[in-house]
Formats: C-alpha cells, sequence, structure tokens
C-alpha cells in the first residue's frame, strides 16, 4: 500500500495512532489556521425523524494541508456510525475513510481542553463535572492534561451512575482526589473549573451556586431543545466563546436567548476559540467567570483526521479500498456489455 492509496482507518488505528494529548495540539493547530483563514467550516446540516433519531454533517477545507473533507453520522436508539471521509484538495481524489467514534471523543474532550487552557486561570486546580456518560472520561482527561488538578468532584442525577464514574476517574487518575456529590451545588461550590456534559433540556446551573474566577465548559447542550445552564451566567461573564458562531447561532438555545432575546441580536461579546489561541494570551485578570460553549465544526474533527491520515501513511496503518476513480470505467464497460446493439 503506498501513501497515495486511500485507506480505510479504522477505531483500533485511530486510537493506536493518536493520544488525548496529541488531540489536542492537533487541535490547537487547526485553530491557529482558522484564525489565520486557511481553515474553514462547512456549517453543520441535520435532519431528524421518528422521536429520537437525527442525522448530522459537518466539514472543512484546510488549504495549507490541501485536504478537505466531512464528517456525517447518525444518532438512533440503536447507535451510531460516525465516518469522517478526506479528499485531496487539489484532485478531489479520496484519501481516507476514519472510523470516528474515538475520534468524536477525542475531538470534543480536546475542545474543552484547549478552553481550558486558555480561559481558566493558570492555577485551577478543582473541577466539577455534571453528568458521567460516555463523553465525560475523555472531558475530565483533556482538563486534566491542561490543568494541575488536586480533586475532581463528580454529580449526576443516578447515585450508581455517578458513584461508579467517580471510582473509574479515582483509578484512573490516582494522584488526584476524586468525590461525589449530593447536588449540582455541592459538586461546583468553590470549583475553579466545571464542566457540563449532560443530555440536559432544563437549566441546572445557576450563577449563585459556582464560585469568582471559575471556567464553564457547557459542553453538552448541542441541539435547541437542551438547556444546562441559567440565563444569569451571561452578565458575570467577562469572557464567552464558541467553536462556531453560526452553529451557535442556531442551535445553541442558551446563547440564543441571551443573545437574541436579552440583547437584540448583538453578539459582538461571543469569541470565537480559535481567536483567542492565535492570541496565546492567559485568561485576563479580573473577570469573574468565563464560559465556553463547543457546538461541533468539521475544522475540528478534520485537524485530527489530518494528523491521523499523516500517522497512518508513515506507519503504513489501515487498509487499502478501492479507488472510485478506478471503479467508474469497470462500471462504464459493465453497463456498455448490457447494452443492446
Amino acid at each position: 500500500m503506498t501513501a497515495a492509496e486511500p485507506r480505510w482507518i479504522g477505531e483500533a488505528d485511530v486510537v493506536a495512532l493518536m493520544s488525548l494529548r496529541d488531540a489536542i495540539e492537533a487541535l490547537e493547530s487547526g485553530l491557529a489556521e482558522e484564525a489565520a483563514g486557511t481553515a474553514r467550516n462547512l456549517e453543520k446540516t441535520a435532519a431528524h425523524w421518528g422521536e429520537r433519531s437525527n442525522m448530522h454533517a459537518i466539514g472543512a477545507v484546510y488549504e495549507r494541508a490541501g485536504v478537505f473533507g466531512t464528517k456525517t453520522w447518525g444518532n438512533t436508539p440503536a447507535g451510531s456510525t460516525p465516518l469522517l471521509i478526506l479528499w485531496d484538495a487539489e484532485t478531489a481524489r479520496l484519501r481516507a475513510v476514519i472510523e470516528a467514534s474515538a475520534l468524536g471523543q477525542m475531538r470534543t474532550g480536546a475542545m474543552s481542553g484547549v478552553a481550558t487552557r486558555w480561559m481558566s486561570a493558570a492555577a485551577a486546580d478543582d473541577l466539577a463535572v455534571i453528568g458521567s456518560g460516555k463523553q465525560a472520561l475523555m472531558q475530565v482527561a483533556a482538563v486534566t492534561l491542561v490543568r494541575p488538578l488536586r480533586r475532581i468532584r463528580v454529580f449526576s442525577p443516578t447515585r450508581e451512575k455517578r458513584e461508579a464514574f467517580a471510582a473509574r476517574l479515582a483509578e484512573t487518575f490516582p494522584a488526584i482526589e476524586v468525590t461525589t456529590a449530593p447536588d449540582v451545588a455541592a459538586a461546583v461550590a468553590d470549583s475553579a473549573v466545571v464542566t457540563l456534559i449532560t443530555r440536559a433540556r432544563a437549566p441546572f446551573l445557576e450563577a449563585s451556586m459556582v464560585a469568582y474566577g471559575v471556567h464553564v465548559n457547557a459542553a453538552g447542550a448541542i441541539t435547541e431543545e437542551r438547556r444546562e445552564f441559567a440565563r444569569g451566567l451571561f452578565p458575570r461573564a467577562g469572557l464567552v466563546a464558541v467553536d462556531t458562531i453560526p452553529a451557535a447561532r442556531r442551535l445553541s438555545a442558551e446563547l440564543i436567548d441571551w443573545y437574541d432575546h436579552a440583547c437584540g441580536g448583538d453578539w459582538s461579546a461571543a469569541r470565537r476559540i480559535c481567536d483567542i489561541v492565535a492570541a496565546a494570551q492567559p485568561r485576563p485578570a479580573g473577570i469573574d467567570l468565563s464560559l465556553f460553549k463547543p457546538m461541533g465544526m468539521g475544522i475540528a474533527d478534520l485537524a485530527l483526521g489530518i494528523e491521523i491520515l499523516r500517522r497512518a501513511d508513515a506507519a503504513g496503518a489501515g487498509r487499502p479500498i478501492p479507488h472510485p476513480q478506478r471503479v467508474v470505467p469497470r462500471i462504464a464497460a459493465a453497463v456498455e456489455e448490457e447494452t443492446p446493439r
């Protein structure tokens, strides 16, 4: 298999080729390209059916890397199978198909890690995580890579689930104190970083619950019907950032409620995380509260996918797949043979 041949890169290959720390670094490089204007998003599109089923597509083009691509996935009660597809930006030839479950979890965690690195206090050492689902571990792990945590507090509504998750965290991070909390307020009290990663439909985090100087990653509510934090956080927020403003304006109920309804459509206070990363400046002094709202964007997925492909090319990982441009002539020939003369 040569580097020019398209590759199918499976989940096991992804995990072998990239760590979460690698993902954070790849994502920061990609965000710097977005800030420079050499990486651009294809904004998210979606369709829904039934009560709990939906499909999504996002994408991006990276001019310097010479790659464009899309990630497509669906969510149904039976599961999800996301795929990231990469093409050569000059020839439009297929480069890779990457199974993207692990990639997506790393990307989502890495985005919160990047935001925490640049938006939280440098000495932040106390994390509260609200939620204990499949994304929660990666969220916590990303914060441990960018801040010297001494304590993690966990809350989710089901006692058995939060205790099981806390036990897993304690095993994964033995040098960090891990405890559970009986409610949201107890979990976030005096925390320097709060990560929300839930499927809540009603706000549960109130401004009165969080301490001065806190940074909040509101990573769970990414569709119009979901909300995790109350409007009262905004008047305290001296720094608000999103990964993609167009997606936030369409899909973030929390930000729409504040900027469109309370602020009369003025979104100027919401910054792009790529611009914060490109500025490479620490959190400004005197900020009461900072808030990051990621919605998911193609630039982030491609940042990881391009690096995974580069490593797969170097290691010979993945398996070859027939190139569509080689298959088409065979199809044409077969049609010609069946055509009556």
